[in-house]
C-alpha cells in the first residue's frame, strides 16, 4: 500500500494462530496509518504470514508456552520494551490485542491520525471499551468481508476495555493492556475501544474446544466471556449516547481497591445499542 501518512503514530499487535481479527487490523489501521506503520510481532516461528502484509514491519520471536495468565504478562513486557525504542521514531505508540479495535467519535469529523495528534501532557490515554457480542435471536453469523459494525449492534460497556492503549511517553502495560504500571488512566471522552473477541457465538464456541487452549488455562476464562451471549441478547439496550459520559465518570471514581490505577467495574453490567454514526467504520 502506498501511504502518504507521516511517521508520527505506530500501531504494534501481536498474532499468534489468528487468520480472521488479524486481517480486520491490517486493514483499518493501514487505512489510518498508511502499512508502512503497522508493527506486527508474529508469536512463534510456526506462524504464517498473513496476506497483503508487504508493506508492513513483521517481527518474528520465538514462541514461549505459557499459562494464560504469565503469557498475558509476558506479551505486555516484551511490547513494552518494543515500543520504548519505537519512539526514537514516533510521537504516539498504540497497542493492543489484534482483536481490538481503536476508534475516534465520528462526530468529530476528523480522523484517528489527526485526533492522536493533539497535544497532551499525559502519558497515555484510555479509550471507552466496548465488548461487542452477537445478538443471538436478531444477527447472524459474522461476514469478515463486510464491517463488523453493520452486522453487530450491540455491547457491553466493560472496564475490563477501558484500556490506555495510546502512549504519548514510553509506558509499561500490565497484563493485557489493563493499566499503566506507575501512572494514572486518563479516559478520553472522544475515543472507543471496541472489543471483538466475542463477536461470533460459534466462533467463541469453537475456541472453547481448542485443547491448546484448555492445557493453558484458558476454560475458565473462555466459559466465563461466553456469559456475554446472554447478557447482549436478554437485556434491553440503553442508548449508547445517553450512557457513554456516565460509564467515563463511574469508572474514573469507583475504581478497585486493589488497584486504583484501573477503572471500576459497572455492577449492572450495561448492555447498549451502539450509535448507528459507527456501523461504516469497522
Amino acid at each position: 500500500m502506498t501511504s502518504t501518512h507521516n511517521n508520527k503514530i505506530a500501531v504494534v499487535s501481536m498474532m499468534r494462530n489468528d487468520n480472521f481479527f488479524v486481517t480486520k487490523w491490517l486493514v483499518y489501521y493501514g487505512q489510518q496509518f498508511g502499512s508502512k506503520n503497522l508493527f506486527l510481532i508474529l508469536d512463534g516461528h510456526d506462524q504464517v504470514l498473513p496476506v497483503d502484509c508487504n508493506d508492513i514491519n513483521v517481527i518474528r520471536v520465538p514462541h514461549i508456552s505459557l499459562s494464560r495468565v504469565k503469557g498475558d504478562k509476558n506479551r505486555a513486557r516484551l511490547i513494552s520494551c518494543f515500543a520504548k525504542s519505537l519512539f526514537h521514531r514516533y510521537k504516539v505508540v498504540i497497542a493492543h490485542d489484534i482483536d481490538e479495535i481503536l476508534v475516534v467519535d465520528p462526530n468529530l469529523n476528523m480522523s484517528l491520525e489527526q485526533y492522536l495528534q493533539i497535544p497532551v501532557s499525559n502519558t497515555s490515554k484510555s479509550a471507552l471499551g466496548l465488548d461487542v457480542g452477537q445478538h443471538l435471536e436478531l444477527e447472524s453469523a459474522i461476514d469478515i468481508n463486510k464491517p463488523f459494525l453493520t452486522q453487530r449492534s450491540f455491547a457491553h460497556v466493560s472496564a475490563r476495555y477501558t484500556k490506555p492503549v495510546v502512549a504519548h511517553k514510553p509506558l509499561r502495560w500490565g497484563s493485557g493492556f489493563h493499566r499503566v504500571k506507575g501512572k494514572n488512566f486518563h479516559i478520553d471522552k472522544n475515543l472507543f475501544l471496541f472489543h471483538f473477541g466475542m463477536v461470533d457465538f460459534n466462533m467463541s464456541k469453537d475456541k472453547i474446544g481448542d485443547t491448546g487452549l484448555q492445557r493453558d488455562g484458558w476454560q475458565g476464562h473462555l466459559d466465563r466471556r461466553l456469559q456475554l451471549f446472554e447478557m447482549v441478547t436478554k437485556t434491553r439496550p440503553i442508548e449508547g449516547d445517553e450512557f457513554f459520559a456516565k460509564a467515563r465518570r463511574r469508572q474514573n471514581l469507583y475504581r478497585p481497591i486493589y488497584a486504583i490505577n484501573k477503572p471500576g467495574t459497572l455492577k449492572e453490567k450495561p448492555i447498549i445499542r451502539i450509535p448507528h454514526r459507527f456501523r461504516q467504520i469497522v
